[in-house]
This record gives structure tokens, C-alpha cells and sequence, in this order.
């Protein structure tokens, strides 16, 4: 009997990966591997993709373990570096990275290195969030063509807010702003991201980053835009056993602060995972459980290492089955949309309790 355990398929990920590439067959993919691989395992995940073009994570930290791993491949910082004093790291490491701000800017003038760095110029298209905005690009591109310490050419770089929504018209004047700033640049570009690739396809360009989709999870809320809907194979399938299964009367309530009351006579299971694995403490009553391949409503609140799910009256499961949680049978979007959040909070939070298991 296994406590909480999460599979990674590897095979999943690479079929994954190749059907990224029949969506968008001109442009390289940067696979992004922060927060620990989507909390998939950030060394483990990079070492399974080796035809992917590049990598990309957020924190300097992420990228020399990706260093230390093996990956000789470009690994590019999304969020830029965060100090003066990173730079020479980035040498010494051939880190690529986003500058998105005039400080990034004034230090890469005022640094004394020994090689130049790859640096994309991040272009605020209507997001609000980080980037130059378009008045101020070409004063951007200007000092950066004059600056010792960056390589040339420069690649560019922009991200949506509304993507995945794809009634709004955010995302068109984003595509159209992008292209328009970027018209004649010599240096590559890129600009979607998952739900980019697969509902944008003006956004492919010359590169392409996929984040969520890669491990086969969809960035969309609709059902029919589910990640199976795209071919998509969940490469984390998240189990537990149960550890218990008791009758429970009609009337008895179940748990802390008794939230569930059973309305009939049945067998309550208990799923050694909780909160302090990473499951959400606010996963309502009804979430779904995959228990011998039926989906099962969860009952009761979740604990700190456990949760209970109403197994039914007649129900034959013992103690020893397994539970899977999200994944394989069971998507993450599904759980997210019971849970009210997303797929990504729930593959990111778990937390080292968990045992990763790799297939």
C-alpha cells in the first residue's frame, strides 16, 4: 500500500511534445519547466524532452539546476534577471535573458563581462504586467544595440493576458500590436504560450512556449477544449490507497466540523492524502475520486492527511485499493472546475511529502 504517490509518465510528455509540433511546424518550442517542472520534477522533465529547442524558467535557481542536470540546451530567464550581480552568472552558465525593465537595461550597460548574453527584449502588448511599453521600444532597441555586453541580434518577446478566452478581442489587438512593433526586426521572436498555440495560430512566429498543455493539462475552461479534445495525454497521474473503509448510518455526519452528513446508509473510504501533501483544504463536498475506476464524491473536509469519499452502499472496494486523484481517468481540469481554481494551482502545490514515481 502506497501513500501518496505522483507517476509521471514520460512517454506522455514527449507525445505531447510532438503534437505541439504538428500544431505550430515552423517554429522552435521552448519548453517551460518552472516551478519544478509544473510540479512534474524540473530536472527529470528537461532531461525527458530532448528535442525540445530550448527551456524556460523563471528563477535563476531553476535554471542551474536545469546547468547542473546535463542541459546544455538554451535555458532563458521569463521573468529577466533579478540583479546586477546575476550577470556574470549568466555568462559563466550561458543563461539567456528577458529584460522588461529599464533597470535590467542600465545594468547590462554598466556591467564588466567577460562574454555577451542572449537577450529578449519583452514587449508589453496590452498584458500590463511586465515589459517596455511600445513608445519606449525603440529607445529599448537602440541602447541594447549599443551595449558591449548583448549579443546580436536581438530576439523579442510579448505575453497574453486574455488567451484563453477566445471570445475576446484582447488577444487580436495583442497579435497585431506585437507584429506591427516587431515588422523588419532581425531577431527572432515569440509570443504564445499554450492557449496561444492552440487557438492562436497568428501567434507560432519563430518560437513557441508551450507551459501547462506540455504536461497535458488544458489552459482552457470549456469541455470541448479539453486537453483529449487536443490529443493530450496527462503526464501526472496522482494516487493514494485507502487506508480505511467504514459503514457510516444515515444522519452521521463525517469529518472535521461535520460539512457532510450521509443521507443514506453506505461505506465511507479513507484516501491517506491532504492538504499536507497539497490537495486543496477548500475542495468541496462532491469533488471527484477515481476508485476502482468509478469516480466517487468526496465527503467530509479534507484533512491534513487524509480525505473521505462516500464509496456507496453496495460498494466492494477494500483497504489497499488505489485512488487516483487527478490524471490518467480522471483530468486535472476536472478536479480544478469542482475545486474553483485551476489545473496549474493543483500540479504546482504538491509538496515533498508527495514521492514522484517516474514511468
Amino acid at each position: 500500500m502506497k501513500a501518496a504517490t505522483a507517476y509521471i509518465n514520460t512517454k506522455a510528455l514527449t507525445h505531447n511534445i510532438s503534437q505541439l509540433r504538428l500544431q505550430a511546424p515552423n517554429s522552435k518550442i521552448l519548453a517551460v519547466v518552472k516551478a519544478n517542472g509544473y510540479g512534474h520534477g524540473l530536472a527529470r522533465v528537461a532531461q525527458s524532452l530532448p528535442d525540445v529547442d530550448g527551456f524556460g524558467v523563471a528563477r535563476i535557481e531553476e535554471a542551474l539546476t536545469l546547468r547542473a542536470g546535463g542541459i546544455v540546451k538554451p535555458v532563458l530567464l521569463l521573468e529577466g534577471f533579478y540583479a546586477a550581480t546575476d550577470l556574470p552568472v549568466l555568462v559563466t552558465n550561458n543563461i539567456h535573458t528577458v529584460v522588461h525593465s529599464v533597470e535590467q537595461l542600465e545594468a547590462l550597460e554598466q556591467a564588466q563581462l567577460d562574454s555577451q548574453v542572449v537577450v529578449w527584449l519583452k514587449i508589453d502588448t496590452g498584458m500590463h504586467r511586465l515589459g517596455v511599453r511600445p513608445e519606449q521600444l525603440d529607445e529599448f532597441v537602440e541602447r541594447l544595440h549599443a551595449c558591449p555586453n548583448v549579443a546580436k541580434p536581438l530576439r523579442y518577446m510579448s505575453h497574453f493576458g486574455c488567451a484563453d478566452e477566445l471570445n475576446s478581442a484582447v488577444t487580436h489587438q495583442q497579435v497585431n500590436t506585437f507584429l506591427s512593433l516587431t515588422e523588419g526586426c532581425r531577431g527572432e521572436r515569440s509570443l504564445a504560450a499554450s492557449a496561444g498555440i492552440l487557438a492562436w495560430p497568428d501567434s507560432h512566429l519563430e518560437w513557441i512556449r508551450p507551459g501547462i498543455i506540455m504536461y497535458g493539462v488544458s489552459p482552457f475552461m470549456e469541455t470541448e477544449r479539453s486537453s483529449a479534445a487536443f490529443d493530450m495525454k496527462p503526464v501526472m497521474t496522482l494516487t493514494s490507497s485507502l487506508i480505511a473503509v467504514r459503514d457510516v448510518k444515515k444522519g452521521e455526519q463525517v469529518g472535521y466540523g461535520g460539512i457532510w452528513t450521509s443521507e443514506r446508509d453506505t461505506k465511507v473510504g479513507v484516501i491517506a492524502i491532504g492538504y499536507g501533501d497539497g490537495y486543496p483544504r477548500s475542495a468541496p463536498n462532491g469533488t471527484p475520486v477515481l476508485v476502482n475506476g468509478r469516480t466517487v464524491p468526496m465527503a467530509g473536509r479534507v484533512s491534513m492527511d487524509m480525505l473521505t469519499v462516500d464509496l456507496g452502499p453496495d460498494a466492494a472496494d477494500k483497504v489497499g485499493d488505489e485512488a487516483i486523484i487527478w490524471g490518467e481517468g480522471l483530468p486535472a481540469e476536472v478536479v480544478a472546475e469542482h475545486i474553483g481554481t485551476i489545473a496549474y494551482e493543483l500540479v504546482t502545490k504538491l509538496t515533498s511529502r508527495v514521492a514522484m514515481a517516474y514511468l
